[in-house]
């Protein structure tokens, strides 16, 4: 059922849907099945989810629909509307993770693209997690046009997708939270990367108009209101707000970008050289395992590029909260953490800590490129801009911005033309109408 008011998706969009897959499996269009997964966003945490540090997030009104239908035995046929190829699989058939050579020859045999993994990433986690799947399912997948390899986590909305489907169709129950922990698996095991759980809690746990708060390391999560409109006035202080995403015209797979591992196996070294420093070398190596004033005590020990990795995390950390108050010095310039911007509306300044988010990632996380930075610096001084910053990994994609919502088509022209003017080739590759979109909260993922 529909878990809030989101915009999407349309009946137009879903009846699209229903009807491809009634023509692939030769049933009824009221048989059909979706599984409706938004993309998500994170204003504030990014980059250290795969360090235990606490992240906030929440969905948009974009996404992945999945029509299915159980396929009656154990096929899988699956069909995309962006991309080409199809995926067949069983699902009584054991999967093995990417990287083996059994795996690799499957995919190629079938001709599908990499969306095709996540498929059999899905069967893999649910087979390793001990779930009995006996159905398997006839389906097409469909994702809001142009945001593919965005920095949306497309493909954790995918992962999810696959997910639910599956377990629809074999009457699994499976929490929110089973499903975190299985789109990991898909996401480090299968795939090999070696993220963290943002993405997929983000698409499983939010909820229209609300910050989620996720701390990654002990797994609990809150749901940040923020102040109700009353009679269509503004509460004292707050403004209507909007999301814009901003698309620089690049696209790159992840799984195929080294900066990504790379950056979390430094943070791993750089907390290893802390608890080391500090008698705790039995700790898992990851910074969320460093306290604060172990960190400021022996952060002369780092080379220049762990110490940059360690200041963003600990940095970003107070953004979202102030619960490590001993890093002071770092964070002395700010009056009210992000999850306290959220809940009183003070998008102003919650939008500050957005940018300086931003700003770290490109100084402390170095994951930014040429044509990012220069669309975050442009819109940053777009009218009625709140703040902005790169969305997902930084390498590739589109930055996120929040907008008073009265001047969200005037900062849509700024952006489109002075994008135009630094970058005209990345420019032209990108359809006009679609280049920066004015989005919406959305929900969590769920079937209808």
């Amino acid at each position: 059922m529909r878990m809030g008011s989101s915009s999407w998706p349309s009946e137009t969009e879903l009846d699209v849907v229903r009807k491809v897959v009634a023509e692939m499996s030769g049933r009824h269009v009221e048989e059909v099945r979706v599984v409706v997964s938004p993309y998500r966003i994170c204003p504030l945490g990014a980059h250290i989810d795969h360090q235990g540090g606490t992240v906030s997030c929440m969905t948009i009104n974009k996404g992945i629909l999945l029509g299915f239908i159980p396929s009656g035995d154990p096929q899988v046929l699956l069909r995309s509307g962006q991309f080409r190829g199809e995926v067949r699989l069983r699902v009584d058939e054991i999967q093995e993770p990417l990287n083996s050579t059994k795996t690799h020859e499957k995919v190629n045999a079938c001709e599908e693209s990499n969306w095709g993994c996540y498929a059999r990433g899905a069967s893999y986690a649910l087979q390793k997690s001990g779930k009995k799947l006996t159905q398997g399912i006839i389906g097409f997948m469909s994702g809001s046009e142009g945001l593919d390899s965005s920095g949306l986590s497309s493909s954790a909305a995918v992962g999810v997708a696959n997910l639910l489907a599956l377990e629809s169709a074999n009457s699994l129950r499976v929490s929110p939270i089973e499903n975190i922990e299985l789109d990991r698996l898909i996401e480090n095991e299968y795939l090999g990367l070696r993220n963290g759980i943002l993405d997929q809690s983000a698409i499983l746990l939010s909820r229209y108009e609300c910050l989620t708060c996720m701390n990654c390391k002990t797994k609990e999560h809150t749901l940040i209101h923020p102040p109700q409109l009353q009679e269509n006035k503004e509460p004292k202080g707050m403004k209507a707000y909007k999301i814009l995403l901003a698309f620089s015209g690049l696209k790159h797979a992840l799984t195929t970008n080294p900066g990504y591992n790379h950056r979390v196996a430094e943070c791993q070294e750089a907390a290893r050289v802390l608890l080391d420093a500090s008698g705790d070398a039995e700790l898992e190596p990851v910074l969320s395992n460093v306290k604060p004033e172990v960190y400021e005590a022996h952060k002369c020990r780092l080379e220049s590029n762990l110490a940059r990795r360690a200041e963003h995390y600990f940095t970003e950390n107070i953004r979202v909260t102030e619960a490590l108050l001993p890093l002071v010095n770092f964070c002395n310039h700010m009056q009210i953490s992000g999850l306290e911007a959220w809940a009183s509306g003070k998008f102003e300044d919650f939008g500050k800590l957005i940018s300086a988010s931003g700003l770290s990632s490109i100084q402390n996380y170095e994951c930014g490129c040429e044509p990012l930075i220069q669309l975050y610096e442009i819109i940053l001084q777009s009218p009625g801009v709140y703040g902005a910053r790169f969305s997902g990994a930084g390498f590739r994609g589109c930055c996120l911005a929040f907008v008073d919502s009265n001047f969200a088509e005037e900062a849509v022209l700024f952006i489109k033309n002075e994008y135009q003017k630094v970058q005209p080739h990345l420019a032209s590759q990108l359809n006009q109408e679609a280049a920066v979109l004015v989005c919406e909260a959305g929900d969590c993922a769920y079937v209808i």
